[in-house]
């Protein structure tokens, strides 16, 4: 199994590429189900989990050719309503082919959905949304089945703001009969651009990016042609990585707009941020100050970067306190931070750190996708070297990322089993 290697001690310097958002292309090419024909999706990055969602759409009968971050997706021959196990257990996102399937076939069997262990993260208010739609929802051997002659429009409330349950609840309203209000909607910028891509289409949403999200069912859709907007947390990783290298680092290809909590606490804790249209260029050099996070549903501090400022903050001079408030077990990278020197104690949804002035490498396991990009930065700044296994979370998530990172000046490396660096 592969693993990462990596030597600290070197600041980060130069020009990294951000590539298309995971979270966005995701639902985006789940949405080719809703129509028949040939769509085109351009800036798709190369990841694990782009590639599972493509196998999905070619199990349904789809034919996916992707190729130099191009991805077409012919949809004609979608006829089968089924995502069996064996593809779902790999990615909790799978779930969104739930609705399209429900809209176009008029029925849905969609495994239970697996993923990153960080929660429990039900899909109850999927299934409850769909109801209200007119859905008929059965839980069987490990399998949602659902079906509905016609959906017919209603107003939908979350009792907490979901992603991907907003996003399977506007792709099942937008073929609905009358109008369907999703309030207390997810506002993320993943959410926009699956609203703006299913407007081209001929959709009629209005108000996505707001906590009430209006859609009036048409008759019809057609496939378009569409580019993925830049990753977010991919951008988040680098920029704290640049300050916590004490480093300087440009990073193009971003969206700063969707950073703006990031981009508040890294100055605050010290770090120069200059932005430029799509750049973003991120100094280190001084003391890394504390400061206390609360991570919340967009547009507040993002949990997805909850793990990486950790590292930055035990580095930081004085005590910081980090709050979870949207995952109520993203605190299990901890005790690998723990092993590399890290000085963190656990209080409920708490994390108190205490900075410290050196982290020191060990072999360390990767147990979700942002604790593996945590381990990374640690590593980037630890004595000696720092190995990191089960990395296959990195490759869902993060596209060429020891590639990217010594394009940057680090002394990282992919191996086989042991190896020296």
């Amino acid at each position: 199994m592969d693993e990462i290697l990596i030597k600290g001690g070197y600041p980060l310097k130069g020009e990294v590429r951000i590539s298309g958002a995971k979270n966005a292309a995701l639902p985006m090419l789940a949405a080719t189900i809703l129509t028949g024909g040939g769509f085109t999706f351009e800036n798709v990055p190369a990841l694990k989990d782009v590639e599972t969602i493509g196998r999905l759409l070619a199990e349904l009968g789809a034919t996916v050719a992707s190729e130099s971050g191009i991805v077409r997706i012919d949809t004609a021959g979608i006829d089968k309503f089924e995502a069996p196990y064996d593809l779902v257990r790999k990615m909790r996102a799978s779930v969104l082919v739930l609705g399209p399937l429900l809209a176009r076939l008029k029925r849905a069997r969609v495994s239970l959905p697996g993923g990153c262990a960080i929660g429990a993260r039900p899909i109850n208010m999927h299934l409850e949304g769909l109801a209200r739609l007119g859905a008929a929802i059965t839980l069987e051997h490990g399998y949602v089945e659902a079906s509905a002659e016609k959906l017919i429009g209603a107003e939908i409330f979350f009792d907490v703001p979901t992603v991907t349950g907003t996003e399977n609840l506007m792709m099942a309203a937008v073929l609905a009969e009358g109008t369907t209000v999703l309030r207390n909607a997810a506002r993320e910028p993943e959410i926009i651009a699956l609203a703006e891509m299913l407007n081209r289409m001929g959709a009629d949403i209005q108000d996505a990016g707001s906590p009430v999200i209006t859609i009036h069912g048409v008759r019809t859709l057609k496939p378009v042609t569409a580019r993925i907007i830049p990753d977010r947390i991919e951008a988040g990783t680098y920029m704290v990585a640049a300050a916590l290298t004490k480093g300087n680092v440009r990073i193009t290809d971003a969206d700063p707009n969707h950073l703006k909590p990031v981009i508040h606490k890294l100055r605050e804790a010290g770090a120069h941020v200059h932005l430029d249209g799509t750049v973003i260029v991120v100094k280190g050099g001084g003391p890394i100050r504390s400061v206390d996070i609360k991570t919340l549903p967009y547009p507040g501090f993002p949990t997805d970067m909850q793990a990486q400022f950790m590292v930055l903050m035990s580095t930081a001079g004085g005590l910081s306190i980090i709050s979870e408030t949207v995952f109520e077990n993203r605190f299990i990278h901890v005790s690998e931070l723990r092993r590399l020197g890290a000085d963190i104690t656990i209080s409920g949804n708490h994390a108190m750190i205490k900075g410290v002035s050196r982290l020191s490498g060990a072999p360390v396991m990767a147990t979700d996708l942002r604790a593996s990009a945590s381990l990374v930065l640690a590593g980037l700044v630890a004595d000696n070297t720092t190995r990191i296994s089960r990395i296959y979370h990195l490759d869902r998530g993060y596209e060429t990322i020891e590639e990217k990172f010594r394009g940057l000046g680090a002394r990282i490396e992919r191996v086989k089993g042991e190896s020296a660096i």
